[in-house]
């Protein structure tokens, strides 16, 4: 029963385009707490398939058992059919060939000017499985500091567990009123801070002290995917 409500989750989170509890638990508008004793009894209660049909249009038999049609209102699908298909169908193949839709953030995130970073979905990729981690978040770069190493309009994936700054690697940080940059770290010693310097040496240097590295770094850089 475990494998089949592990399966069904996943084409409830790729219809909808969720990737965490969080994100699902709002889509459904239920306590993230109810997801989890869904999980423990290996069931998924009726109203969510009847909130899925009524928000998204979604089929109640493709959500449960995997039978098309994915929706019976296609007017009102978030993600394309023949996509989820792929995915749904992807699957059950080797690891290495499986593929999954996650949402895409700009830079600038849900407020540029704010004081705080939170991510603003600007579109979704399909990325290799192997790619996936559940702490990911995936931004689209909008700038040329990094290049060549990080291209104009590359996607990054961000590890947000991994916020503690490691010299050498590249992350992405947030810069107040401005949104999210992408950065190698170096440390500086003498003045016990890290300097966010980029490849293109037109772009200025950043700097982040010892203490607010938690405070302002989102994660680390884990993969890129660009055009060469």
């Amino acid at each position: 029963m475990s494998k089949w409500f592990d399966e069904a989750l996943e084409r409830i989170k790729k219809a909808t385009g969720t990737r965490t509890q969080v994100q699902l638990a709002e889509i459904l508008n239920i306590r993230q707490s109810s997801i989890s004793d869904a999980k423990r009894r290996s069931s998924i209660p009726a109203e969510w398939y009847i909130k899925l049909y009524k928000t998204h249009g979604l089929n109640p038999d493709w959500l449960a058992e995997g039978i098309e049609p994915v929706y019976l209102k296609p007017e009102m699908g978030k993600i394309s059919a023949d996509n989820i298909l792929s995915e749904t169908t992807a699957q059950y193949g080797q690891v290495q060939s499986r593929g999954r839709v996650s949402p895409v953030s700009s830079m600038a995130g849900e407020a540029a000017d704010s004081e705080s970073w939170a991510p603003q979905q600007i579109g979704e990729l399909n990325i290799p499985e192997t790619f996936y981690r559940p702490s990911l978040l995936i931004i689209k770069v909008e700038g040329s500091s990094m290049e060549p190493v990080v291209r104009r309009n590359a996607f990054v994936g961000v590890d947000e567990s991994q916020t503690r700054l490691m010299a050498g690697d590249i992350y992405a940080v947030h810069v107040p009123h401005q949104g999210v940059v992408i950065r190698r770290v170096f440390f500086d010693p003498e003045n016990s801070r890290f300097i966010l310097r980029p490849e293109d040496p037109q772009h200025p240097e950043l700097y982040v002290s010892v203490e607010d590295q938690s405070r302002y770094v989102v994660g680390r850089v884990v993969w890129v995917m660009q055009e060469l």
